[in-house]
């Protein structure tokens, strides 16, 4: 039967057995007592859990944040600074008299340092009237300009009608959107994010506390730091919550929207935070720019291109389930010069198993101009037969 064992041993080398890591299984998400709910890793975008997303339903002062977005656009490109005064209009005093408020006083000059900390530690509405018409000349212009930026940020399911958030027909907005925003924020202007996670702010002598409860709460996951963001309340919108929280370099946004009280709005955001650091990861697989690929160039002053990424690349995945990742290139058949740096000449896909986890365009990492006559000749040539 020497045979028979040498033919098992052929077969073995041949097919070798193949083994397969056991999948590590994610429990199901945990009921969340809200209207519509949502959480997403900051990083790659990952939606781990959600809940009627994309109901338009009332923001209350979640609005502020697209108010405080503008505010900062401002501030970046130094059209108003935080030393600026601001003068209270009575609009903005009366408005606020019987809602969240900085007790900001009619015709006084407040610094915009000043009104950016009202209105995101108090939510005073007061500040974010000031604020908005400080920058536009009047609120309903500065609406316009909160609209326009929605569009560009790709908030597909928002309408604003006020800078504040109070009730007001056709205001509305979603957790998906309101979850966009916050990581835009979050994103585009880190200098100013800070602000979101002071515990409390004192104007004309009177000190306020931030809603954001989770901030001074003991932090359910080893590690886990709250540092944002916002609540929202009005009758008809229930009590909301935006929160943010980081576990080292991974970074979570939660959404609720129309939950019963202070109380529920902060546990079900807890509840949601523990459960994505728990059970998910989140890792950068790809730098921005970094050369992923060479490729030949044809006709051009040069005959090599590297093909990257133009944003870094982050995939969030169960924890323990980064092995079995793997990277497909599909890369155009022919490069030919000229082109502008950053024109895609390809795609990136990462499959965990046999799911597309994530696709992005491969881009050339620079410019390439026509090559000389005779290498233009010459390539025209070769790619006959190529």
């Amino acid at each position: 039967m020497k045979w028979l064992s040498s033919l098992l041993l052929c077969f073995a080398l041949l097919y070798p057995l193949r083994t397969f890591a056991t999948p590590i299984l994610v429990p199901t998400p945990p009921p969340v007592a809200a209207r519509a709910y949502l959480l997403s890793d900051f990083h790659s975008g990952k939606v781990l859990m959600e809940k009627n997303a994309d109901e338009r339903v009332e923001p209350a002062s979640l609005t502020k944040l697209m108010t405080a977005y503008l505010v900062f656009q401002r501030l970046r490109t130094g059209k108003i600074k935080l030393t600026d005064t601001v003068r209270i209009s009575k609009k903005a005093w009366r408005r606020s008299r019987r809602s969240s408020r900085m007790y900001l006083k009619a015709d006084t000059l407040v610094p915009v340092e000043l009104l950016v900390k009202g209105m995101i530690i108090q939510s005073g509405n007061d500040a974010s009237i000031a604020l908005a018409e400080f920058i536009a000349g009047s609120e309903d212009g500065f609406v316009s300009l909160m609209n326009e930026q929605a569009q560009r940020l790709g908030l597909t399911n928002t309408y604003y009608r006020n800078s504040t958030g109070l009730p007001d027909e056709g205001h509305y907005s979603t957790a998906r959107d309101s979850a966009r925003i916050a990581q835009a924020l979050i994103r585009d202007f880190p200098e100013y994010y800070r602000w979101y996670s002071e515990r409390e702010f004192t104007y004309n002598a009177i000190t306020q506390f931030n809603r954001n409860r989770l901030l001074r709460h003991k932090p359910t996951v080893a590690g886990m730091k709250v540092d944002g963001m916002k609540t929202g309340h009005t009758e008809a919108a229930g009590y909301c919550l935006v929160a943010s929280a980081l576990v080292g370099q991974m970074r979570l946004i939660s959404v609720v929207m129309g939950t019963k009280s202070k109380k529920a709005r902060t546990r079900m955001s807890e509840k949601m935070l523990d459960y994505g650091f728990r059970f998910f990861e989140t890792y950068r697989l790809y730098k921005a720019h970094e050369p992923i690929d060479t490729e030949r160039v044809w006709q051009g002053n040069t005959s090599q291109l590297q093909l990257g990424l133009s944003e870094p690349l982050y995939i969030t995945v169960p924890n323990g389930q980064s092995k079995p990742l793997n990277a497909i290139l599909r890369i155009d058949k022919y490069i030919t010069a000229p082109f502008k740096a950053f024109k895609p000449y390809g795609t990136l896909e990462i499959r965990l198993g046999n799911q597309v986890i994530s696709s992005r365009p491969l881009v050339a990492l620079s410019s390439v101009d026509k090559g000389p006559l005779w290498k233009r000749l010459r390539d025209s040539f070769l790619l006959l037969f190529y």
